[in-house]
């Protein structure tokens, strides 16, 4: 009997903090004692642990068992810590030899009769074992296609605690691990189940998602039901381009964590859209929870659109909760047992009806509210999220004629995509060496400083910043718009054209 150690990973966030675990059998009263502050779910690995071992036809030590979960200052959470836990306690016990389990890192939970199930944030803990150097890694054989994802990381996956034991014991029948080779983001092969050229009658708005998706700018349709407002989000994803490595590793921890990560996509090579629910509550929206603190709506949509239909039925306070992630591009969670930091760098599409009876004027009907409570519908919207709009536009409904005519003008989403991913990558030429790859991300101090138009450009945002029009942040959004319309059209740099049109976007314009 002696003291035996390994290794596994514990979640904060999406970050992965190596744990050492540490199982002593000695003398005293038979039990587990399990310490290094565990939640409910771990303390709950004592039962799990011990019938695993059991039912796999190895021998229980009738002992004292301690099992320290170290740094002890560091909550641990969750059943992912089942395996290295019955690692330990075999290494100590001697049924497998110690010096074998020492260096490799242990991931999954125990079913009763020795079976190794799936546990989340796979991707983002074998992230952090990998910190460590040339680091080895077991696996449920459920995760390994997720796991694989890393490079330079041996992965080995296990689907019984037998087959892992008997490995470690002989030596013989090792599970094959996963091929370290350079990760590819594997390619859309099907035809996206939507297109934007389903959109007809509202060529401002399709122009509107066009600049949107070339540089990542925030977006507010106002309108009647009908107009198309709904379709036009839905279509945003299509015009924008694959996720590069980094950015596609960052949305698959994010989601593997939550917990959603799809079964048959283990890498999420495409933009997220997520379209939360108006009665959704602030931390559904900014991420949170009693325990276990999961991320939001505005990280499952790290790197791709947050879109809120219906916006003024949202509670105001919800709402507002979006403005600290929309400039900082990430969100902090707090709660007594601690911080959590998730990413949350999305964009961020706005759907209104212009009342709550949403009856459109301009079409002869008989709008039954009252200005007190049009402004009072709106005015959920504040004056703040709304400065934090890159861009509006006043959606109307489109005449018989309009609609036809349209139709032969109307452009497939791979047509304008393609315009998308040159702007996108005039952008990034630009911005090389820098951390931020769209306009959108340009902070405040370098845009005026090294990105600034020329005067004859901005002499109609100054005429609106002086007569207090425009606010210093709208300034901010609108040069970032004209950097974005610039690039579109092949131009170095914003002229008056751009500029002006950057203002009318922000300001409003009718589609």
């Amino acid at each position: 009997m002696a003291v035996a150690r390994t290794r596994s990973v514990a979640l904060v966030g999406v970050t992965g903090r190596i744990v050492e675990v540490e199982a002593d059998v000695g003398n005293g009263l038979a039990g587990i004692h399990l310490i290094g502050l565990p939640d409910t779910a771990l303390s709950e690995a004592r039962d799990r642990v011990r019938s695993a071992v059991v039912n796999s036809t190895y021998p229980w030590p009738d002992a004292r068992i301690i099992v320290s979960l170290f740094p002890a200052s560091l909550p641990k959470r969750g059943s992912q810590f089942d395996l290295a836990i019955a690692m330990a306690i075999l290494g100590a016990a001697g049924v497998i030899p110690a010096d074998r389990i020492a260096e490799p890192f242990f991931l999954g939970e125990l079913g009763l009769d020795g079976r190794i199930r799936p546990v989340r944030g796979v991707l983002p803990s074998i992230l952090g074992a990998a910190k460590q150097g040339d680091a080895t890694v077991i696996v449920p054989s459920a995760n390994s296609a997720e796991a694989a994802l890393v490079p330079d990381v041996k992965v080995f996956p296990v689907a019984h605690l037998r087959q892992l034991v008997e490995w470690l014991r002989k030596g013989e029948d090792a599970p094959e691990p996963q091929a370290e080779e350079c990760v590819e983001l594997p390619k859309s092969t099907t035809e996206p189940a939507v297109d934007l050229a389903d959109v007809v009658g509202q060529p401002v708005a399709r122009r509107a998602l066009e600049v949107c998706a070339a540089g990542g700018h925030n977006l507010w349709m106002l309108g009647p039901p009908g107009t198309g407002k709904t379709m036009l989000a839905e279509r945003l994803p299509t015009l924008l381009p694959d996720l590069e490595l980094d950015h596609a590793l960052e949305v698959t921890a994010i989601h593997s964590v939550a917990g959603v990560l799809p079964s048959n996509a283990p890498m999420m090579s495409r933009p997220p859209f997520v379209s939360p629910h108006h009665t959704a509550t602030a931390a559904a929206i900014i991420g949170g929870g009693s325990t276990i603190v999961r991320p939001g709506a505005v990280s499952l949509a790290h790197r791709g659109v947050l879109f809120m239909d219906e916006a003024p039925e949202f509670p105001r306070h919800v709402l507002d909760a979006l403005r600290q992630p929309l400039e900082s591009g990430r969100v902090t969670v707090s709660r007594s047992a601690g911080s959590v930091t998730f990413p949350a760098r999305f964009t961020l599409v706005l759907a209104a009806n212009p009342c709550p009876c949403a009856q459109a004027e301009d079409q002869g009907e008989d709008c039954k509210c009252s200005p007190t409570v049009r402004r009072r519908y709106l005015g959920r919207l504040s004056g703040p999220l709304l400065d934090r709009v890159d861009m509006k536009v006043t959606v109307v409904r489109a005449s018989r004629r309009e609609l036809m005519a349209d139709r032969q003008f109307a452009e497939s989403s791979k047509t304008v995509a393609e315009r998308v991913l040159v702007a996108r990558e005039r952008a990034a030429k630009r911005l090389a060496g820098t951390p931020w790859r769209t306009n959108a991300e340009i902070p405040s101090s370098v845009l005026h400083s090294d990105y600034r138009p020329s005067p004859e450009a901005m002499k109609p945002m100054t005429s609106c910043l002086d007569s207090g029009t425009l606010t210093a942040r709208g300034l901010d959004r609108a040069v970032r718009v004209s950097w974005t319309l610039a690039d579109l059209a092949n131009k170095d740099r914003p002229e008056e054209d751009e500029t002006t049109a950057a203002l009318h976007f922000w300001l409003g314009v009718t589609s």
